[in-house]
């Protein structure tokens, strides 16, 4: 029967070193999915922060055009 690797020989030792590393791949990954879930947080506050901000904006712009339009009406019909 032929080895089905060929000349290649896999020790026990290569892979146990392989595994110590594939375990620190993941830890990696997992750190970095627990800061990329924080900064998530922080864009969805800041996100929220923003539109608080911006709903007066377009009530000034309403207001403004109304008087826009009403100051001449009321300037027009004291003369």
């Amino acid at each position: 029967m032929t080895d089905p690797l060929g000349p290649v020989t896999i020790t026990p030792r290569d892979i146990y070193d392989q595994l110590v590393q594939l375990r620190s791949a993941v830890e990696r990954l997992i750190d970095a999915e627990a800061d990329t879930g924080k900064k998530l947080d922080d864009h969805e506050a800041r996100i929220r922060g923003l539109e608080r901000g911006r709903w007066p904006l377009p009530s000034l712009a309403l207001l403004v055009s109304i008087l826009a339009l009403v100051l001449p009406v009321v300037l027009l019909i004291k003369k």
